[in-house]
């Protein structure tokens, strides 16, 4: 009898190595290696042509001002805020990869943009994890146009190859990627082989066919995404969508783009009929309560292309214990630990032996540092528990020097606060208007200590 072979795969990078160890050897993660049966040795199907991802082969040298540049004709999927996501809409021979926790509305999301773009174009959507009943099921629930949109209930990776060449959709879904398997591999569904191999060949396919690939990912408990690290690299997009089990909002982030902006967010609320986009996404974030507390600020992020409105609250509160507890909900625990320490050696208030929480009222997270000034109104507000005033908005980076730095798309930040009536602004002093700005008090600042008597 043949004797098995055995490699082991680090599921990050995916690099193969003959005997388990610690760390890998490529990327440097640490127990990340899986074991991976290849079969008998000897028995194994000999290797498909590796043909690249952008499925050229034998492509000649040539010069850069000799490529013929062809404007890229993108497809709207029916809703703005996807759009705005993936840069303007759906481009052909694109490969779109859509992550998310279970039951964030992935399937549910993907069925609503199919069945609106198969009334103008060929469109197919690939099941391997439900059934074409439950499918139909879904559609007829959300009251979905079902006579137009073919389905097809299949795992194997050169059946749904066969069926895409045989009826050449404009676009085509696949749900998930994690399930499919490929005869050439032999290996699990899901294991590191197989979804490297199946995202690789149906990449080749849109990039050769002209057509849209969607693909649907699995993620982690830690919320990444499920797979070698190498299946982000394959994809042209990719797109989380989050939200949690007790908020009917949801997010869609796109962390990485060739054919847009990332870090675009684009806003969705979960109704019976499912998915709607939300057009003004700082009214549900600004939606405070009619009576004024300390420790609440809002502030002028920067998501994309577009500013964003958010409400952030701190609580500062006595700590009974040894070591206070510093807790940032939507923003970075690192940072917070730093702003404190600035906080006390260049704005002279001690919340050392002080409990810190805050969040993000919304559920956003907050990944840019112009929410470093906003977060220590809050602190302040909460520590002296005195409210700060209603109309007043506050953005800019925190040095550790105790310097106010101005942010990026400062006029562009400020126009949103006042559409949304806001009438004074706490702002860095680089970000200031040359001139009045109608209807608001625009207060530049060049230090910490500026910026508190200010308020």
């Amino acid at each position: 009898m043949a004797k098995q072979k055995t490699a082991y795969v680090c599921v990050d990078c995916g690099s193969d190595h003959n005997k388990w160890q610690g760390q890998c050897q490529d990327c440097g993660a640490w127990n990340t290696l899986s074991e991976l049966r290849l079969g008998p040795a000897g028995s194994a199907k000999p290797a498909p042509v590796r043909q690249g991802y952008a499925g050229e082969v034998g492509g000649e040298v040539q010069m850069l001002a000799n490529v013929s540049i062809e404007a890229l004709p993108r497809r709207s999927t029916g809703f703005d805020e996807f759009d705005r996501v993936l840069g303007g809409g759906l481009v052909a021979g694109s490969a779109v990869l859509i992550g998310g926790h279970p039951g964030a509305g992935k399937s549910t999301l993907l069925l609503q943009v199919l069945c609106r773009l198969a009334n103008d174009c060929e469109c197919l959507y690939v099941t391997g994890e439900e059934s074409l009943p439950q499918i139909a099921m879904r559609a007829q629930r959300l009251n979905l146009r079902a006579d137009t949109l073919k389905l097809c209930s299949e795992t194997s990776l050169e059946l749904i190859l066969a069926q895409a060449m045989a009826n050449k959709p404009a676009v085509l879904v696949v749900d998930s990627i994690q399930v499919l398997h490929s005869e050439q591999v032999s290996s699990a569904p899901g294991s590191v082989s197989q979804v490297r191999e199946c995202a690789a060949a149906l990449t080749r396919f849109a990039k050769q066919t002209g057509t849209v690939l969607l693909m649907v990912g699995h993620v982690t408990k830690d919320g990444g995404l499920a797979g070698p690290k190498v299946l982000e690299h394959i994809i042209d997009c990719s797109i989380m969508l989050e939200g949690s089990s007790d908020s009917r909002y949801r997010t869609l982030r796109g962390s990485k783009n060739r054919f847009g902006a990332v870090n675009e967010l684009g806003v969705f609320a979960m109704t019976e009929l499912g998915l709607k986009e939300v057009k003004n996404p700082s009214a549900i974030f600004l939606n405070r309560g009619d009576v004024v507390s300390s420790g609440s600020t809002v502030m002028v992020v920067w998501e994309g292309t577009r500013p964003l409105l958010v409400e952030i609250q701190a609580l500062v509160d006595s700590s009974g214990f040894g070591n206070p507890r510093r807790v940032a909900v939507g923003l970075e625990q690192n940072r917070l630990a730093m702003l404190l320490a600035v906080l006390h050696r260049h704005g002279g208030l001690q919340v050392g032996d002080q409990d810190v929480f805050v969040n993000v009222v919304g559920g956003v997270k907050v990944l840019e540092t112009g929410s470093d000034l906003a977060l220590l109104f809050a602190i302040v507000s909460s520590f002296r528990d005195r409210p700060l005033p209603e109309d007043m908005v506050v953005f800019g980076e925190v040095g550790l020097s105790g310097e106010i730095r101005p942010v990026p798309s400062g006029q562009e930040r400020l126009q949103e606060a006042r559409k949304h009536g806001f009438r004074r602004a706490i702002v860095p002093h680089g970000n200031a208007p040359r001139g009045t700005l109608a209807g608001m008090e625009v207060v530049g600042v060049k230090t910490l200590a500026e910026a508190l008597e200010a308020i």
